[in-house]
This record gives structure tokens, C-alpha cells and sequence, in this order.
């Protein structure tokens, strides 16, 4: 079987909830420091340790056939890349957001304020992209790194950054006006053969099962049974909830699966109908 190679970043913010992903996959691996390609032990995959920026057309050229980078990159990229390279799996992690941020003593009202003035910033694709669709004629200055600090020493009015906390932004004077992009990490791929393809879709399920597991939780409660209809009700389940009799005569206990950001919604719910010694718990794998 062919072997699938995958791009990572080599270090950074995305590395290691990457590796983690593969690791929760059941892949096996060994990634020594400073090595650039590693082989799995156990699928047919290997590893290629790349910058960030340069995978998108790593994958287009044939060099690497998936990669895992920032969304934002890819849409910073894509002016080189054409439609070789699409968006093959969401991962749901490294979420962040592109955003304007100005000195808190620059007068801001909305985008207008914009005109004329000079926006340091590593994404000049997007923010051009999003100046353009505002009428807006700004001048973007591209700088690579530190970007907070272009308008403490002169080199920009406005800033347009990855924001993930906002820490860093308050830290230099900072302060975000403006949104306008919404990243995360996602599995970019290009055509490949019958065989290779094969090897994709397996590593796709195995990312979906393990996605779905971080996003639900399996629940076990007990109840009397004249409560159970008001409390199935309130628990969709997969299907369905199961609903199995105790020992002690009148109760049940329902076992069902809930979406993490549903479960606090319906827990005190569930309580007002009748639900008793209720167990969250974690899922490691999610198969449908």
C-alpha cells in the first residue's frame, strides 16, 4: 500500500495538538527533535516537519499529499495554490481569529476610520481581501513577526494579527475593533490515486470518531419509571436512549449520549424530572 505523507508544522502553536490528533488516531510514531520525516509503526502514513507557511504548496506540488495548517493560512495562500488544494477534514482545534486592532487612542467608530491609514500585518491576502469588499483604501505594510508592536514605533497606525486571548494586544496598547477572519485547524489535501485516497479516507474516519468523542459525552442516570417518558424526552442518544430496569422494582437507569454544549442546558432539566445519581462521562472513541 502506498504510503500517505503528511505535512505538520515543525514547531508552533499547531504541532502539538497535531501529533496528539494522530496519537488519539491509534498512530504510532516517533518524532525526534529536529528530524524533518518520520514513519508511523502502524498505518501507512509518514510525517513530513514543515513551516506552516510553506505547506500549502508543498501539498500542491505533490510533495506532501495532506497537510494540517491554520485555515487562515490557507486563505492567505490560496492566490498560489489556485484550487489544487482544498479543505479536506475541520480538526476543531487552534481556533483563533484575524483581527484590526488599533492604539486605544486611535478614534475609532467602524471600518471608515480606516481610510488612508497604514496596516502592518503577515496576512496581506486577507486584510486586502477584506479592505476591497469594504470600499476601503488603506495602505498594508507586511511585516513578519511581531506585528504589535509596528504602531509604538511608527511603522503602522493599525495592526492586523492573529488574536487568540487578546493578552497580547492589551500588553502593547491595543485594542481590537474589527474581526475578519475565523480560523482553525483543518486537513488540507489534493487529488490522489484510488490507493492513497483509501488511506485518506481511513485516517478521516479515525478523526472523525475521535472528534465526535470530544464533543459528546455518555451519561448514565436513575429515575422511577413513571418518570422516564419526561426524562427520554429531554435525551435524544445516537437513536435513541437505552432504558434498562434495576434490580430494585419502580427504577430504571437511562443511558444516552449528549452533546458537551447541550449537557449543562438540559442538566437541571433532567433533575426537575426525576433524574437521580447522574454520571458524566468521558467517550475516547465515536463510531457511527
Amino acid at each position: 500500500m502506498n504510503v500517505l505523507r503528511l505535512a505538520i508544522q515543525k514547531s508552533g502553536r499547531l504541532t502539538d495538538e497535531s501529533l496528539e490528533l494522530m496519537r488519539e488516531c491509534g498512530i504510532e510514531f516517533n518524532k525526534a527533535t529536529g528530524k524533518l520525516k518520520s514513519p508511523a509503526y502502524n498505518f501507512p502514513l509518514e510525517f513530513l516537519f514543515l513551516r506552516d507557511d510553506d505547506i500549502p504548496e508543498y501539498v500542491a506540488d505533490g510533495v506532501a499529499d495532506v497537510g494540517i495548517i491554520g485555515e487562515n493560512v490557507l486563505a492567505e495562500e490560496q492566490h498560489k495554490i489556485k484550487d489544487t488544494v482544498t479543505i479536506v477534514e475541520r480538526l476543531g482545534f487552534s481556533r483563533c481569529r484575524l483581527s484590526i486592532a488599533v492604539p486605544k487612542t486611535f478614534h475609532y467608530d467602524d471600518v471608515q476610520n480606516l481610510r488612508g491609514v497604514r496596516i502592518a500585518t503577515s496576512f496581506p491576502t486577507i486584510l486586502g481581501n477584506f479592505l476591497r469588499e469594504k470600499g476601503i483604501q488603506a495602505e498594508i505594510h507586511e511585516i513578519s513577526g511581531s506585528v504589535e508592536i509596528a504602531p509604538s514605533i511608527g511603522l503602522a497606525e493599525a495592526i492586523c494579527d492573529i488574536v487568540s486571548s487578546g493578552s497580547t494586544l492589551l500588553s502593547n496598547g491595543l485594542v481590537e475593533v474589527e474581526t475578519i477572519f475565523k480560523s482553525e485547524a483543518v486537513l488540507i489535501g489534493r487529488k490522489l490515486d484510488a490507493e492513497k485516497q483509501h488511506v485518506l479516507d481511513d485516517l478521516c474516519f479515525r478523526i472523525q470518531s475521535v472528534n465526535r468523542a470530544k464533543n459528546n459525552k455518555y451519561i448514565i442516570l436513575n429515575a422511577r419509571t413513571e418518570n422516564i417518558a419526561a426524562i427520554t424526552s429531554l435525551l435524544p442518544g445516537i437513536k435513541s436512549p437505552t432504558v434498562t430496569p434495576l434490580a430494585e422494582t419502580g427504577w430504571c437507569a437511562v443511558h444516552s449520549v449528549v452533546r458537551e454544549n447541550q449537557f449543562w442546558d438540559i442538566i437541571e432539566k433532567l433533575k426537575a424530572a426525576g433524574a437521580e445519581g447522574i454520571l458524566v462521562i468521558p467517550i475516547e472513541k465515536m463510531i457511527l
